[in-house]
């Protein structure tokens, strides 16, 4: 790529990025009630979002051969365990992902 064509990637970058962050702004201001389709969303797209990881996380996993895909399980049980009992995403995410990582690369070599 030119460095115009460069630039001119650059700046549509950042002009998605603040349209993107500046739009709840302009379309919902303070001085008028949120729509009941956007608490709806915000209710449920999180959950949505969580589950696709979770799919996404497994879709290549070889459940017929080796580890049989135990420490994903380990480390997903670990995830949802510990943010149930503490109710903490930072702390759920970060054990789960050590986990995982310890799981992959001391335990099941």
């Amino acid at each position: 790529m030119t460095t115009i064509q460069c630039l001119i990637v650059a700046a549509s970058i950042m002009l998605g990025t603040l349209a993107t962050r500046f739009a709840p702004f302009v379309l919902l201001p303070k001085n008028r009630p949120v729509p009941k389709l956007v608490e709806y969303l915000g209710g449920t797209l999180p959950y949505a979002a969580m589950g696709l990881l979770v799919i996404y996380c497994l879709k290549d996993v070889a459940w017929l051969s080796g580890a049989h895909g135990m420490p994903e399980l380990i480390s997903i049980a670990l995830t949802a365990g510990l943010h149930i009992w503490r109710r903490n995403t930072l702390l759920s995410i970060a054990a789960g992902t050590i986990c995982y990582m310890v799981l992959v690369q001391v335990i099941f070599v």
